[in-house]
Parts: structure tokens; sequence; C-alpha cells
């Protein structure tokens, strides 16, 4: 799997997720897909060579849907009850969602009946909606729930599947005891909210996205006679600036964190004097890039003032933030990665990933600098969740879950003063998984002597490879495995080299038996799809099949117009062809539509979405157009290749604005199968 995650969090395309899979193609029954629900449509263009794609009247069609459709809903049965961290604990209640809004259960008396603090439907139909409108109230889907210190309040945000601005619902939260009054009343319903936090029980500071952009912050304030007030507290000028709110693990400090690609800039706000004007920690500087949590009056810092640019930890009095205050705490030993930080109780938290590939919790005592120990995780964890503590939950342990492509999320807490690592990998679930796989990690040597790193997940010995399956993730250069220096390496004048390393993982899982260019499928998503798809056009004899969803395929087109959303952002990472001749020349030299040519391409599954804002549709459009029109004209020109069978170039356009695919589990169903009847097939 190709993974290239985004330094920062923004709303920029990602840079993964990406997967390199090799399957048993040959002979495999896997292919099928659920009929499409009347809301959706599918426009599935076939590439008119093949005559012996599975079509969805054939009977054998209809057997393999069937057959997946029950084992993929066995898979979902078995895990449902894995833990996610929606579930909210607030000072006397515990809030949770269901299908249809959000719930409540009283921790005071466990015998009562959950109670519905916000419904759906009711949502739904506020504003003076449409009948039509107000029967969308099914695809509504809760995203976040915020609690005010003292859960007199309650925020939320909600996504509808036709639009990518969320809507925020400002709730009152009452007691069901008292009577006449309604228990829990809607305030206020705030369009296109991004992030949001609670400074007190009466003021909430927000953030909105406008067009993919976030840069405005407001502070809404309730007073006691049920009016409210909206004021503006930050407006971010730079256009590859994204904003967003957060609040410290300690609750006491307000960040408003504005971040691109290439730097940083984060102001505090002390949640007690919730009206004062912004600090700003430190000004923004190019190639700088930090974060920020809070200790009793001190700053911890997480920050790329490290060697070669990576992070470290340093710390600085609140009342001296700027960088000159700045003294290291932790700086990581050499080839070790800093992925996240977190201040639980009196002690540092940091995740890294070591030299080896493997995820490790580094301790340190705040209090006694000297106190410090590495906690070993799983060896098989590649991807750990925090979670955000509620207002009832203990302050000095932290709960995360780990998990891995083939292992289901396990929940772990830590209490790093004790010194005490639980889990619930008891769970018969969870041992089942961890028995059942392998992890093999691996390195291939790219062209300019580069070791990049795979990950491999497999059910059977490497050896025996031959006859079984395998997941692979390929970490290229431009991805966040190994630092910030190894996506610097893989940016701008540096994107070709993604596409190297991906050739050379793939030469070397096929030289140790893993796959052969006969079995092997790749699968990709986003920006992700850039390496895949010029490797497609360099050497496409590598694979059999690829799957792109939300491919971005026009890199070249799509950084020449600086009107769309995310041109401006998105030109630190890809280059800029209008300013500079240079990054023109080197993006032309790779973008998979502007370089394809008559030849036998892999067969295709590409799956886009009509109103993606981040990636459009017309680039998708115009190379599934243009892949098709080379394979006719290679089989025109070479009439003897007709003995090898033609690739099916398949086009599956769906409505909605996601870019990440549905989030409703039978259309997640539907677009699951569309996937596995193209790779099997």
């Amino acid at each position: 799997m190709i993974v290239l995650r985004p330094v920062l969090r923004s709303s920029a395309r990602h840079l993964g997720v990406t997967r390199l899979r090799f399957w048993e193609l040959m002979g495999s029954k896997r292919k099928t897909r659920l009929p499409l629900s009347v809301q959706r449509w599918c426009s599935s263009e076939v590439s008119g060579l093949s005559s012996d794609h599975v079509c969805s009247g054939t009977v054998e069609y209809q057997y393999l849907k069937k057959y997946f459709v029950r084992r993929l809903k066995a898979t979902y049965h078995r895990f449902h009850s894995i833990p996610d961290y929606s579930v909210v604990c607030g000072c006397h209640h515990v809030y949770f969602i269901k299908d249809d809004g959000i719930y409540r259960i009283d921790k005071r008396d466990s015998i009562l009946e959950p109670e519905q603090v916000v419904n759906l439907e009711h949502v739904s139909r506020g504003g003076g909606k449409t009948r039509a409108e107000s029967d969308e109230r099914f695809q509504w889907t809760v995203q976040r729930i915020r609690l005010s210190p003292q859960e007199k309040h309650l925020a939320a945000t909600l996504k509808s599947s036709h639009k990518e601005e969320l809507r925020c619902v400002v709730v009152r939260l009452g007691e069901r005891n008292i009577p006449l009054l309604p228990p829990h009343h809607i305030l206020l319903e705030l369009e296109s909210v991004f992030s949001f936090e609670w400074a007190t029980d009466d003021v909430l500071f927000y953030t909105t996205l406008e067009g993919l952009r976030s840069s405005s912050v407001f502070r809404l304030h309730l007073a006691s006679d049920g009016s409210s007030k909206i004021t503006s507290v930050y407006e971010e000028t730079h256009p590859d600036v994204f904003v967003e709110v957060a609040l410290s693990r300690d609750r006491q400090m307000l960040t408003i964190n504005c971040n691109s690609r290439t730097s940083s800039e984060v102001m505090l706000i002390d949640v007690t004097k919730s009206y004062s004007e912004p600090l700003v920690i430190q000004p923004r500087q190019l190639d700088l890039l930090y974060h920020v949590e809070h200790w009793k009056g001190l700053l911890i810092i997480l920050v790329n003032t490290g060697p070669a640019q990576e992070y470290q930890v340093m710390q600085a009095p609140v009342s001296e933030p700027s960088m000159a205050s700045w003294v290291t705490l932790f700086a990581p030993s050499p080839d070790t990665a800093i992925k996240d930080m977190d201040v639980v109780g009196d002690y540092l938290l940091l995740v890294a990933n070591t030299p080896a590939g493997k995820l490790t919790l580094n301790v340190m005592s705040l209090s006694n600098l000297k106190e410090t120990h590495i906690i070993q995780l799983p060896s098989w964890a590649c991807a750990i969740e925090t979670k955000k503590p509620g207002l009832a939950d203990q302050q000095g342990v932290l709960e995360f879950l780990l998990s891995s492509p083939v292992h289901p999320p396990v929940p772990y807490s830590l209490d790093p003063g004790k010194g005490l690592l639980l889990s619930d990998a008891g769970n018969q679930t969870y041992l089942e998984s961890q028995d059942k796989y392998i992890t093999t990690r691996l390195e291939a040597c790219s062209q300019d002597g580069t070791l990049v790193p795979v990950t491999v997940f497999h059910a059977v010995p490497v050896e025996d490879l031959g006859q079984g399956w395998a997941l692979a993730y390929c970490h290229i250069r431009g991805g966040g495995e190994r630092g910030l220096s190894w996506h610097r390496r893989g940016r701008v004048e540096e994107k070709p080299r993604g596409v190297e390393d991906l050739q050379a993982c793939l030469h070397n899982l096929f030289s140790l038996g893993v796959s052969s260019p006969s079995r092997a499928a790749l699968t990709a998503c986003s920006a992700g799809a850039v390496p895949v798809a010029a490797l497609c056009n360099r050497n496409p004899n590598k694979m059999r099949a690829v799957t792109l969803q939300a491919p971005f395929l026009d890199v070249l087109g799509t950084m020449e117009k600086p009107n769309l959303p995310l041109t401006l952002e998105d030109r630190e990472e890809w280059g800029d062809p209008v300013g500079n001749l240079s990054h023109r020349h080197i993006i032309a030299s790779y973008c998979p539509l502007h370089n394809i040519t008559p030849q036998h391409y892999p067969s295709m599954l590409l799956t886009a979405y009509s109103g993606d804002p981040r990636v459009p549709l017309e680039g998708v459009l115009k190379y599934a157009k243009f892949i098709k029109k080379a394979i006719h004209a290679h089989f025109s020109m070479k009439p003897n290749a007709g003995c090898k069978s033609a690739p099916k170039i398949v086009l599956n356009v769906q409505p909605g604005v996601s870019h990440l695919g549905p989030e409703d589990f039978v259309q997640r169903l539907e677009e699951t199968n569309v996937l596995r009847v193209q790779l099997a097939s």
C-alpha cells in the first residue's frame, strides 16, 4: 500500500491512502457488487474491446453478488462492536450516536431508558425546507460532539451526503424530570462549521469552511435570556493557509491553528478570558511547522527544528511564548520520526515510528525529565487513534486504538504514572485476527539507491505466498512514514521519485515470489493515484489490474487553474506550472493524463464522484476517454495483439460530494462489490 499522508490537517487532496494489493486473480470467484439503489446512478463504461466482462444480468454475476453481500455483512457484524470513540462522557451522562440522532444515558440512574438529545429528522425539517428536502433526513450523519464544561450545552456537527460543508447544531441540555419544559432544545443551527470547541458553558469558538477553505474564526455567546451573539475573532488572508480551533487536553487553553503545507502560526486564548485578543505564539516563518499543548503554565511545542528539520519537543512559558524562549525537552534518535504528541497528566507522550517501521510510545515525566521510557507496541500495529477525553474521563490516562489493514482496532489504555499498559486484546475476535495474519517489513532499493520500506500482510509464510494472497503497503517518498524529510523528498521537483519507488517495490515483491505481474492489482485513492497511473504509462505490464478511487489524474491541467479550490495550496506540493517553467516540465513528465500512449494497459476501475470538489470530475472523464482510445489504437496497430485479452476500463461515476466514498454502510457495500468484481473478473 502506498501511504502518502498529508503532513498537516487540511482540506487538500489526500496524498494517501493508496494501496498496492496482490490477489490471486486467476480463477478467483470473488467478483460481485450490490445493485445500485434508485437514488444513485452508475456510469459503467467498459472498453468495447473486451467481450468477457461480467455483466450485471448474468447468472454468474447474480450468484457472486449474493455471495459477497453475505460475506461482507458477516464480517461487518463480526466487528461492529469495536469502539470508535464516538461515545462522549459528560459529568452526569454518557452520549452516543445512533442512526436517527444523538442519545444519552444518565450515569446516576442506569435503569432509565436512553433519551434522545438530537433528532436528525427534526434537524432536516428545520429552516423552512420543502418536503423533498426534508426527506434527506436519513442521509444525515453525526460527525463530532462537544459538551460545554458543566454539561449545560451540546454542540454537534452533522453532514449530509449531498454537501461538503457541515451543519452545527447547538443544543441546550435540560433534565427530563422538569415538567412543562422541553428537556432539550436546539438553540441554533450554524452552517458550514468545520471545527468548534467550548471555552465556557456559554462561549463556543468555531471556524467555517467555504469552498474547501477554512479562514474565519468566530465566537458564539449564549446569553441567559436565550439570545445569542456571534462576533468575528480572526480572519486569515493567505489563501494557502487552513485554520482550525482546538482545546488543550487540560481544557485551559484554546488554540487557533493556522497551517499551510510549509509553515504554521498558532494563537492562544485563555478560556477564563475568552473575550481577550488571541496571543500569537510564534509569527509565521517559512519552513517552520509547530503544534502546541499546555501544561501548568508552560507551552509544550512539537516543532520541526530538530536535525534534518524533523520534529522535536520544546517548551516555553505562556508569558513568553515566542521562539526566543523555546527550550529543548526531547529530541528523537536519528531516523526515528515523531508522529503525534499528547500531554496526559504530568507526562509527555510521543507516538514515534522507529527506523524498522514500528510504532512506539515514548513517555517522559514533565516534572522529572530524567524519568523516560519507551513502550513497545505490538509488531502488527500500523495506526494509532487516541481518544479525546470527555468531561468525566480520567485526565491522567490515555485511551487509544491500535489497528492495521488486517487487524481490527484493539482498545488500549495507558497510565503513564503507574507505567501500566492495558488492552482488551483478550477478546476472541482480536485474538483470531492477530493469530491469523503475519506482518512482514521489507525494503526495496529504488533507482537512486534509496531504501523504500514495504509492509506486507499475509496469511501464510512468505515462502508459500505463491499459493495465497498478500496486501503490501509501499511507503514511497512523499509520504510521512519516515518523517518530514521523507515527505520533502517527494515534493515538487522530486515527485518523479515516487514513481521510481513504486516500481522498485513491485520489482522487489516479484523477485521474492510474493506475487507476479499477472496476479498483481494496485489500488489508489485521491492524489495517491498519481504514481500508480504514472507507472501504468511507463511500465503497464507490471500489473494486471488497477482500481482508483476519486483519482487525481490531471495534475498539469489542475495546477494551471488558480481558480480551482485547492490549486494555490497544492502548488506547494506539486509545483507551479504557470510561474515556473522547470516545474511545468517536471509535472508534464509524469502527469498521468498527459502521458497516455497506445499500449496494452492493465484493466482499470475508476470510481469518481460527480460533485467532488477536491478532484474535478472533468479530469477523470478525460482520462477514461483517452485510455480507451489508446487501447483501441494499440490493438488496431497490432492485430496480433488480439491473442492477448483486451483490458477493461470501467468508469463508475457516483453522485454526491464525498471525496473518500459514501459513509452509509449499504452504499459502501455497493462500492466494495464493484471493486471486487472488477479485480476478480
